[in-house]
């Protein structure tokens, strides 16, 4: 099966990373929800991609200088469209909340910078939803990875890279990742990287496959999914 992976959820009809993406995602078929998590000063996991909360939000700053009632004031939708005004920055446990009743897996993203506490915490949140067997954590940051996994052994992790190189199987090796997820780029220029990960186990799943001509050959590349902002037209296309 081609896991059909919402980007920062149904991002293409909702403002990223907000609930009403977050649920869409789920209702349009994703069997995973993708989102991105930072703490911020006063260390509640919020559900956000950027540094700051300047580009998505109404405010300024970023996100771990702002306590999370400051953060709750912005608006989170008027940036996509004025029929989303109103929308704010979830907390991760109001994400949980969401996805919880629903079919699809979580694949979330820990931010850097990111403590021992701060994931910690984030660990700890998926466990009162009781979402740790549904959840893959992952980050850009090799450290993070190493954090969740001693923290939660048990939970799936992933790695995120800007770019294979000649480091990416031993250190996935290392991290002991179920899933290495590229850009849709390295995925189609590197069948070696791609056939050494295959046979470690690891599943690859590329971001962000936006464009649908190039679907068919990720596919026959080898992915375990697809990562994009179009998981309504994905799921459509992969049950085609």
């Amino acid at each position: 099966m081609l896991h059909r992976v919402a980007h920062r959820g149904y991002s293409a009809v909702a403002p990223e990373n907000t609930l009403p993406a977050l649920a869409a995602a789920a209702r349009a078929g994703a069997t995973f929800v993708e989102f991105d998590v930072r703490c911020t000063a006063d260390g509640v996991p919020v559900v956000i991609h950027d540094r700051t909360v300047d580009r998505t939000t109404s405010g300024s700053g970023r996100v771990w200088d702002l306590r999370a009632d400051e953060i709750a004031t912005l608006d989170a939708g008027s940036w996509f469209g004025p029929g989303h005004a109103g929308l704010r920055v979830p907390t991760l446990a109001e994400a949980l909340a969401v996805l919880q009743p629903t079919a699809a897996e979580i694949l979330l993203e820990i931010k850097p910078p990111a403590t021992l506490d701060e994931v910690k915490t984030v660990i700890a949140t998926l466990a009162e939803f009781d979402l740790l067997d549904r959840t893959v954590v992952q980050s850009f940051e090799a450290d993070v990875v190493r954090k969740a996994r001693q923290l939660a052994p048990e939970v799936r992790r992933g790695l995120l890279l800007f770019r294979f190189d000649a480091e990416t199987v031993e250190l996935c090796r290392e991290l002991g990742v179920t899933y290495c997820n590229p850009s849709v780029a390295d995925v189609l220029t590197g069948p070696e990287t791609m056939a050494a990960l295959t046979e470690l186990g690891v599943g690859v799943m590329p971001w962000t496959a936006n464009d649908l001509t190039q679907w068919r050959p990720l596919v026959d590349a080898g992915v375990a999914g697809l990562i994009t902002d179009y998981v309504g037209e994905l799921s459509g296309w992969a049950a085609a």
